[in-house]
């Protein structure tokens, strides 16, 4: 079936987007896309393959996002204030676009996964390269701190934090994390 003139996989992945953003991803159907980009359901098969393909091609684009959003959060920074910057940047993303920040974790092919988010992992190794662990540590290391922001985002999401200070909260789990990153690495 012949595209639409003019709409091509970027005005899809943009419409898509747009539902994600506004609904989360329970709401992204080929239909709920069709309709912001006028046309029928079987016309976006041109641009992606059903509605598996869309959250693919999502998740692959919101990745890559994240990536750059950590990048961005450390130049010009680095030790622990670089990690801070790095945590509260990773906290503000996931709060404002949720629905993206879920589509993070879809699987998807490795190695489509690997290049998508080359930018999250450039950026921890150069945050961490800072300690002077070795490669495998750094890997435990970035791990921890990626289970550690996900773990709290995740429970701040669901309002499963209670009713304390949630600033104060995270900061406290960023200052932890550093502090035994500092007692490990001397």
């Amino acid at each position: 079936m012949a595209a639409k003139r003019g709409l091509d996989r970027e005005d899809v992945l943009a419409a898509a987007m747009n539902v994600l953003d506004r609904g989360g991803v329970s709401a992204v159907s080929l239909r709920a896309v069709a309709d912001l980009c006028d046309v029928q359901s079987p016309s976006l098969y041109s641009h992606v393959n059903g509605v598996n393909g869309l959250l693919d091609h999502l998740a692959l684009a919101c990745i890559d996002e994240f990536g750059a959003t950590l990048r961005d959060s450390t130049v010009g920074v680095a030790g622990d204030d670089a990690i801070r910057s790095f945590a509260t940047a990773y906290r503000r993303w996931a709060n404002t676009y949720p629905g993206r920040y879920e589509l993070t974790l879809r699987k998807v092919e490795r190695t489509a996964r690997k290049d998508a988010g080359r930018g999250a992992m450039d950026t921890m190794g150069t945050v961490l390269s800072h300690y002077g662990l070795s490669n495998d540590d750094a890997r435990r290391t970035g791990r921890a701190l990626r289970a550690s922001l996900h773990g709290f985002v995740t429970l701040e999401a669901a309002d499963a934090l209670g009713r304390s200070d949630r600033n104060a909260s995270f900061e406290a789990l960023v200052e932890l994390f550093l502090d035994a990153l500092n007692r490990s690495s001397r």
